[in-house]
C-alpha cells in the first residue's frame, strides 16, 4: 500500500524556496571559480609575456637566428590565443551573472573591437550604453 500525501501550499512554497536558494549557491560557486579561472589565465598570459619578453632579451644580446625569430611567431600566436581564451571565458562569466541577477550588469572587462579591425562595419550602439542612465542593480543573495 502507498501513502500518497498532498503537499500543503505552505509546504510546497518552502521545498520551492529551498530549492531555489540552492540553485543560487550553486550558480554563486560556479561564477567563484570561473572568477578564480579568469585569473589564473591572466597569471598565465602574464607568465608567457615575461618569458617572451626575457627570450628576445636574450635573443639580442646573443644575436637572434632564423630559428628563433620563428620560436618567437609562435609565442606571439600562443599568447593571442590565450588571450582569445580568457575573453571567452570572462564572456561567459558575464553571461552567467546576467542569468542569476538579470537586465545588464557592467562588464568586467571591454572586449569590443576596435575600429581598425573592422574597416567597413557601422557602428552599433550596445545594450549597455543605450541603458547606462537607469541599470538596475544585482540583487544580493538572502541570507540563511
Amino acid at each position: 500500500m502507498r501513502k500518497d500525501k498532498a503537499m500543503t501550499n505552505r509546504e510546497l512554497q518552502q521545498a520551492i524556496l529551498e530549492n531555489f536558494v540552492n540553485l543560487q549557491r550553486v550558480l554563486t560557486n560556479l561564477t567563484v571559480k570561473f572568477d578564480g579561472l579568469s585569473d589564473n589565465i591572466s597569471k598565465l598570459l602574464q607568465l608567457f609575456e615575461i618569458s617572451a619578453k626575457s627570450f628576445i632579451k636574450k635573443q639580442e644580446e646573443t644575436g637572434g637566428r632564423g630559428d628563433e625569430k620563428v620560436m618567437l611567431d609562435r609565442l606571439d600566436t600562443l599568447l593571442d590565443q590565450n588571450k582569445t581564451i580568457a575573453k571567452g571565458l570572462t564572456l561567459m562569466e558575464e553571461k552567467i551573472r546576467h542569468r542569476i541577477y538579470g537586465d545588464t550588469i557592467e562588464p568586467t572587462m571591454n572586449f569590443q573591437k576596435s575600429p581598425q579591425n573592422m574597416p567597413n562595419q557601422p557602428k552599433t550602439i550596445e545594450p549597455q550604453q543605450k541603458m547606462e542612465g537607469n541599470k538596475p542593480r544585482p540583487r544580493p543573495l538572502p541570507r540563511i
